[in-house]
């Protein structure tokens, strides 16, 4: 790109004065060193003005240089956004943390704050929720009725296993791995007996306790939670980072700062892909979405090594996934646009994109989905 076309750029950027040498050449330094993307000749303006207006961050310290931000991170994202989430495109209920709380959001749109917790997920059938406080496990319905809490030091990860008689949840308290029924009695450590890492533990789908956790030298476990006896072991992974089932129960993905790896049974395969920080396996299939440097990727879970389908790129980092219950939709968070995409599945990608998802959730940052479940609970 010429210097007349990045001056251009800058002066659509309000900069102060003082600031317009450095961010000039830290527009330059952008646009040399940016990726190229896969994106419709109508966003090329705006995906300039997004490394513009990220180089602009550095240099711009001043307070006037803050207010410059909002203004900034308007040219960023889907043109035509949804101006708030009017409604979900496909049927189920949100479940969404952010610095307020975890907030449930309906398929029409509406949403209910219930309590300033700071992580949650759903029941099996979505019938209830398990939230964590600094040092409380709660219990919750969906409309916020709270029906038990228990205090524990440290609590995180908590995730919810069983039937609709029998059903248990499994959190980490500290460094400890610990289990207690769905109805908050009979709390106790696992057996797993070794530290666990700051990673949420992962119930197998079905009438079997099996639970996979990772302990802190980096090796996946996976347990008989019902006779308390270990499955199978792996080797050490560096810093793991995310454990999650297959619908079926069949695959376990694992992903790492440096790889994706997809477990069967105690057998391994996997393939290396830095930078992942986030992934979702699409209900009832082996695909496994994954987000990777501005990239959403699709993995074939059955053979991780091939090449992964794209399925979507922007500039700046993306944050969290969530496919829908039907599988249809593939929910996006990203934080620099403030703004949620919906990604249509299949063979002919849709998009639809929501913008100011910050302020729809009372949020200092930007809000984290933590499931899409259910299409509807059960009577």
């Amino acid at each position: 790109m010429n210097e007349d076309r990045l001056r251009t750029l800058l002066h659509e950027v309000p900069v102060p004065p003082g600031d317009r040498a450095a961010a000039l050449a830290a527009v330059r330094q952008a646009f040399a060193e940016r990726e190229r993307v896969s994106w419709p000749r109508r966003h090329v303006r705006s995906l300039a003005l997004c490394a513009a207006g990220a180089a602009v961050v550095a240099a711009a310290a001043s307070p006037p240089g803050q207010a410059v931000l909002h203004r900034v991170r308007k040219a960023i994202g889907v043109e035509h956004a949804q101006p708030a989430l009017f409604s979900l495109p496909a049927p189920g209920r949100l479940l969404v943390t952010s610095s307020a709380g975890a907030w449930v959001v309906s398929p029409d749109g509406s949403k209910r704050l219930l309590g300033r917790y700071r992580e949650a997920s759903w029941s099996p059938f979505g019938r209830f929720v398990v939230a964590a406080g600094a040092d409380e496990l709660a219990a919750l319905e969906p409309n916020g009725t709270v029906r038990w809490t228990l205090a524990r030091p440290g609590v995180r990860f908590p995730r919810w296993t069983g039937t609709h008689t029998d059903t248990r949840i499994a959190y980490l308290s500290g460094s400890r791995l610990r289990l207690v029924g769905g109805d908050g009695r009979g709390d106790v450590d696992a057996c797993g007996e070794r530290a666990a890492a700051p990673v949420a533990p992962a119930w197998r789908p079905g009438p079997r306790r099996v639970l996979a956790y990772a302990t802190a030298t980096g090796r996946v476990e996976v347990l008989d939670a019902g006779a308390c006896s270990l499955l199978w072991r792996s080797r050490p992974y560096p810093a793991p980072r995310l454990l999650l089932w297959s619908s079926d129960g069949a695959r376990l993905a694992l992903v790492t700062p440096a790889r994706v790896v997809v477990f069967t049974g105690g057998a391994s395969r996997g393939r290396a892909l830095a930078g992942a920080t986030a992934a979702a396996w699409r209900p009832g299939t082996h695909q496994l979405a994954v987000i990777r440097q501005g990239q959403v990727l699709l993995l074939d879970g059955d053979r991780p090594a091939a090449p992964p389908a794209r399925l979507f790129a922007g500039a700046g980092s993306l944050a969290g996934l969530a496919w829908s219950p039907d599988a249809r939709w593939l929910l996006v968070g990203w934080p620099a646009a403030d703004q949620w995409l919906f990604v249509r599945g299949g063979g002919r990608h849709r998009l639809l994109a929501v913008s100011n998802v910050s302020a729809q959730f009372r949020a200092s940052r930007f809000p984290r989905v933590d499931g899409w479940c259910c299409v509807a609970p059960p009577p």
